[in-house]
């Protein structure tokens, strides 16, 4: 039958129709081929990371033992303190809040954390006092803000006994047994870490020992790489810090500055750093940016050492009044702190033995000795004692705080000047001119009282006598009295 026009119009229609809607869908499967491809939950390898929660992070870097930045830490406080009232017998809860009270009250410089931190952590090992090795920690870390380096190696030592694996522990004894001044405690507590655990926060304390032990070198690549694998800006901002700390300590303030406004610009907060800030333009002879930088370190965190480089800096100036400011700030923000249970008597004795009463010095000093005999203390001790004129008695605190086998081998300008200082009064010209020198090789920059003063000493005893190399012992007259006067009664 033939095909009449009208239907072979309509059938051609219905052909053109038919391939307009073939085409239709298959651009729109295309379409919807491409969003789908697009969307988040068919590409997960593309997907931006979910970011953790401020107390999720906080709770992490307190369980790692790290900085926390305090935003951070405020909401996670808030958070274990509405989990322990309503699960009082939450032993870890307990723990994790007195350790996050440790970690705010350290960056605050607010000692009224510490005993609210006490009594999370003695709650938590009263819930659980068998095998509670996150509370031993907490009151390990807590005891080595209050600067109580024995009680902080008991509870560290005794976290270690409940659990032997946990790499928490070891920073925390490494930290006691420097504050004893037992450095080959901390460099096999060090060791032991090694073998445990890697990453920022052990190169972090690494770098410690490494400093203390004079490698600087090493402590410097250590802090780089610290700084380099921080998982947190507060945590990075801290390794900065230190790694300025250790450039200022070398002389390298280019270094000390960049590294110090790296910190604070990572985390505001950084008090250490603003410190660090203060002192290094202080060296560059910015003083106005100096005293800006110490005026904003100290606006937030009212820490004694603080207060007492910027009232040493006003007296360099010439301002004694306004040093003696910062020096009785020095007292009272001492008092507060002993109201928290911390020992502030290093940078009390160390502020009386130049700026107040020397023998009162003297007394704090000597017991803080008994206590805890780290190399600060020695050599805090020694520069009293010079103060009162015991010269003598001085020089044999003055020889550990410097002495390598027993010392540990840090090496501090401020120390070397002191030593130097001494043995000018004892009438010992030759290591007197040997320690100014060495003080000054080191940092040139120490102290903007001390390092004017060494360099002063140093002109008045003019350039060593010609005298034939002795032929005694390869050592020296000079090493033979050190020996003799290495070990304080």
């Amino acid at each position: 039958m033939e095909e009449t026009q009208a239907e072979a119009v309509g059938r051609g229609r219905r052909a053109a129709r038919g391939r307009r809607l073939l085409i239709a869908a298959v651009a729109g499967c295309a379409v919807l081929g491409g969003v789908l491809a697009l969307w988040p939950w068919q590409r997960p390898d593309v997907r931006a990371p979910a970011v953790p929660a401020p107390g999720a992070q906080a709770l992490s870097a307190v369980a790692a033992g790290v900085p926390a930045a305090l935003p951070d830490l405020a909401t996670l406080i808030d958070e274990r303190e509405a989990l322990v009232r309503t699960h009082p017998k939450d032993a870890r809860a307990w723990a994790v809040l007195g350790a996050a009270y440790v970690e705010q009250g350290r960056r605050t410089e607010d000692v009224t954390n510490y005993p609210r931190a006490e009594k999370a952590l003695r709650t938590s090992l009263t819930v659980r006092p068998k095998g509670n090795a996150e509370a031993l920690d907490g009151m390990a870390a807590l005891a080595g803000a209050r600067r109580d380096f024995r009680a902080a190696r008991t509870w560290g030592e005794a976290a270690l006994k409940a659990e032997p694996k946990r790499w928490t522990t070891y920073p925390l004894l490494i930290d006691a047994y420097t504050g004893l001044g037992d450095y080959k405690s901390a460099k096999r507590t060090l060791d032991l870490l090694l073998e445990l655990r890697s990453g920022a926060a052990v190169q972090a304390w690494a770098a410690a020992v490494y400093r203390d032990r004079g490698w600087r070198e090493d402590a410097a690549a250590a802090l780089s790489d610290a700084a380099a694998g921080a998982s947190q800006p507060a945590e990075q901002a801290a390794y900065l810090e230190r790694a300025g700390q250790l450039a200022f300590e070398r002389g390298d303030l280019g270094e000390a500055l960049r590294r110090f406004e790296a910190a604070v610009r990572l985390d505001p907060d950084q008090r250490a750093a603003q410190a660090g800030q203060g002192r290094t333009l202080a060296a560059l002879g910015r003083t106005t940016e100096a005293l800006n930088a110490y005026r904003v370190a100290l606006g937030k965190r009212p820490c004694p050492q603080y207060a007492l480089e910027l009232g040493e800096l006003y007296e360099s100036l010439g301002l004694s009044q306004a040093a003696r400011v910062e020096y009785d700030q020095v007292r009272a923000q001492v008092a507060d702190e002993t109201a928290g249970g911390v020992d502030g008597e290093l940078v009390l004795g160390t502020m009386e033995a130049d700026h107040g009463d020397p023998r009162a010095a003297v007394r704090r000093l000597r017991a803080e000795w008994q206590r805890q005999p780290g190399i600060a203390v020695a050599d805090a001790l020694g520069w009293a004692l010079h103060r009162t004129g015991s010269d003598k008695e001085a020089l044999k605190y003055a020889t550990v705080a410097t002495d390598h086998a027993h010392g540990g081998g840090v090496r501090s300008a401020l120390y070397a000047y002191h030593r130097g200082m001494i043995e000018l009064d004892v009438d010992r010209a030759g290591p007197a001119r040997r320690h100014l020198q060495e003080a000054l090789r080191i940092n040139p920059y120490f102290s903007p009282l001390a390092a004017p003063q060494a360099e002063q000493a140093l002109a008045a005893l003019g350039e060593p006598p010609d005298e034939p190399v002795p032929t005694g012992s390869p050592g020296g007259a000079d090493d033979e009295d050190d020996k003799a006067s290495r070990q304080p009664s």
